[in-house]
């Protein structure tokens, strides 16, 4: 296998992940940061070479000149993996540019950006038949009113453009409680420059939230899926996942691979579904179409999707494969859900026994493996630091 794999972004568990489900099968990895520090993704035993390029956002231009000098030096076009959503919407913006050095599974530009834009997204859904939490824009005429009759408070504000927002505000909506805590997450969003919708809460706990996972081959049709129950968050109810299991729901395959497929997407995605308490109806929430925080916990369980990606890029493809039972496995992110399991027993949302009973599920760690244990050592320093800094300044 001549192609390398370029992971771009490795300083998070996502990179590591990929780095690792790439390496176990002898591929070349090539792990890009901006900066070697907080890098621990890159420190993995099956970290083939490592690289820093230029920062995408503060100096694009670099960036992709690093990327397209990189590809003219190899002997045959490296695949490219982002696994961030700022990797993903720089790739977009240059899909057709890289499709000339890298091989990319997305070959219709701007149908990324598409799916991160949540009111974009929102509206393909509508199109396609697909529930959608209701929505009022601020733009409406008396918006005000609509959101007091139609959503009812508490509601979410939301942004459109999620990593724009999550890198300002450290958070992923703004939850209100009333009109004048609306009026202040929107002054909060327009001084930002940040385009915002307002959505009703669909009712249920975090153990309401679905994921369909799936890889869609070049004819964009799914050759491989599998589905997962979240159960906790951080921040709780409306963060990232950070204790799930996998879990098979049919109908989220009815509902999303129908959905993805008519969309023409091509290559890895992950739709997140919300089901009403009240009516057992899934409603979509939004779409990860980077490899997700979920990577080793599908892995574990059987469906290695930057394998897949490469595979199929490369002329080898990997033959169709479903997880169409329950396996018991969960994601665990220990560090977040600590901090998650403390807000949920302080909200009275779970109890201590709860907890310890969760623990006795099969993991699949986020981080630590036992044998590539360089890159849980120095996440392991890099917290520690953090807790120190807090302790001192107080």
């Amino acid at each position: 296998m001549n192609n390398k794999a370029v992971i771009l972004g490795c300083n998070y568990y996502i990179g590591l992940s990929t780095i690792r489900c790439l390496g176990v099968h002898g591929i070349h990895t090539v792990a890009v940061d901006y900066s070697e520090k907080h890098a621990y993704g890159a420190l993995s035993k099956y970290t083939s070479e490592r690289l820093i390029a230029p920062h995408y956002k503060n100096d694009t231009k670099s960036f992709i000149a690093f990327l397209k000098d990189f590809a003219r030096k190899q002997s045959e076009p490296p695949v490219l993996i982002p696994c961030h959503d700022s990797y993903v919407e720089i790739i977009d913006e240059h899909l057709d540019e890289l499709r000339n050095y890298y091989l990319i599974p997305q070959t219709e530009q701007g149908l990324y950006t598409k799916a991160m834009n949540k009111e974009v997204l929102h509206r393909l859904a509508e199109e396609h038949g697909v529930n959608v939490p209701e929505t009022v824009r601020v733009n409406e005429e008396n918006y005000l009113e609509k959101v007091a009759t139609i959503l009812k408070y508490p509601c979410i504000v939301k942004p459109t453009d999620s990593p724009s927002f999550v890198a300002k505000f450290r958070r992923k909506i703004f939850k209100v409680n009333n009109e004048a805590e609306l009026l202040e997450a929107l002054a909060k969003a327009k001084e930002a420059n940040l385009e915002v919708i307002v959505q009703r809460i669909i009712p249920g706990f975090d153990d309401h939230m679905y994921t369909f996972d799936a890889y869609l081959n070049q004819d964009s049709k799914v050759s491989h899926w599998l589905t997962c129950q979240k159960f906790r968050q951080y921040p709780i109810n409306f963060g990232a996942s950070v204790y799930t299991g996998q879990r098979h729901v049919p109908e989220l395959y009815d509902i999303g691979a129908a959905f993805l497929e008519k969309i023409g997407w091509k290559g890895f995605a992950e739709i997140e579904f919300k089901k009403d308490a009240d009516t057992g109806l899934f409603y979509l929430i939004e779409i990860n179409v980077r490899i997700t925080n979920l990577n080793h916990l599908l892995y574990k369980v059987g469906i290695n999707f930057p394998y897949i990606t490469y595979m199929e890029l490369t002329g080898a493809p990997v033959q169709p494969h479903a997880i169409t039972w329950d396996t018991n496995r969960v994601f665990w992110y220990f560090y977040e859900d600590m901090l998650a399991v403390r807000d949920y027993i302080k909200t009275k949302q779970m109890t201590p026994g709860q907890f310890v009973r969760s623990l006795f599920k099969p993991k699949a760690s986020a981080i630590w493996q036992w044998s590539d244990p360089k890159p849980g050592l120095a996440y392991a320093s890099i917290i520690s630091g953090k807790i120190l800094n807090k302790l001192f300044r107080r």
